[in-house]
């Protein structure tokens, strides 16, 4: 797969005009590829909204992940909620899940949950910028179970250090697995799977990257083109001269359970990590 053809200036406005409302990724087709964990977080996804009564999905983004895993369900939950802080995730959100009578209200990422104590036994979230531990706490029932995926540590920071230069080990190491997997215990959550891997992803062009670094706004915090063109246009040439532009993205999967209720399924709570 090439890099798409054009000038530096030309890619470089295409990928400033594209929107970036929703948490879709189509539009990288043929621009940019990311290895998929091994273990199908949208697809488990859907086996537990089968077996849920009353769930929450954080963070939604436009609604994609979750509708897509509600598709996917045998059965769906008699009550299903969906969060999300940025107003356009919102109406996003609510366009693709309304129909399929999920509730989405608008909430701040860093704001307590307006839901009831112990009001779902399904709490999910894919990509969350940060988990709400004591609220997640809060708001599950006694055995219920928070399943996520996250963001982990360094992920892609060969593109957030070509632009920001080397970054300290506390931002590198910011959403480290052991990191996350203390601050559930502290919240009171038992912690029952915890899987990590390390994906290969690939820039074909520089409009892939000004539209991934639009989009996913913690990367390089306060990207603009025009702040930013001397370092685009490094990249453009390097990836003109020597092909795709190639990082490295971490996740890792988490189940935890809400001590109480009926006896969860005990797995290895320790973290396992694979190498791209």
């Amino acid at each position: 797969m090439g890099q798409r053809s054009g000038s530096f200036e030309e890619l470089v406005t295409e990928g400033a005009a594209v929107p970036t409302e929703g948490w879709d990724f189509s539009w990288f087709a043929g621009r940019a590829t990311e290895e998929r964990p091994s273990w199908g977080y949208a697809v488990s996804l859907a086996g537990r909204l089968a077996a849920a009564d009353a769930a929450l999905d954080l963070q939604t983004g436009g609604g994609e992940v979750l509708a897509f895993a509600l598709g996917r369900a045998s059965e769906t939950p008699a009550l299903t909620v969906a969060t999300e802080g940025w107003p356009p995730n919102v109406a996003e959100a609510t366009a693709l899940l309304a129909p399929r009578g999920v509730a989405v209200v608008a909430v701040p990422e860093d704001a307590p949950l307006p839901f009831a104590d112990a009001a779902f036994d399904l709490v999910s979230s894919r990509h969350p910028v940060r988990a709400p531990w004591a609220e997640i706490s809060r708001v599950l029932r006694p055995g219920g179970t928070y399943f996520a995926q996250h963001v982990g540590p360094r992920s892609v920071f060969e593109l957030v250090e070509f632009f920001l230069g080397p970054q300290p080990d506390e931002v590198r190491d910011a959403r480290h697995p052991d990191r996350e997997r203390a601050q559930a215990e502290a919240a009171g959550l038992e912690v029952a799977e915890l899987r990590a891997e390390t994906l290969r992803v690939e820039f074909h062009d520089i409009a892939a990257v000004v539209h991934f670094l639009r989009k996913v706004v913690w990367m390089v915090p306060g990207f603009t083109v025009e702040a930013y063109r001397p370092r685009l246009r490094a990249l453009h040439e390097r990836i003109e001269a020597e092909g795709p532009f190639v990082a490295h993205s971490t996740r890792h999967l988490f189940v935890a359970h809400k001590p109480g209720g009926p006896e969860a399924p005990k797995r290895p709570c320790s973290v396992r990590r694979s190498q791209a």
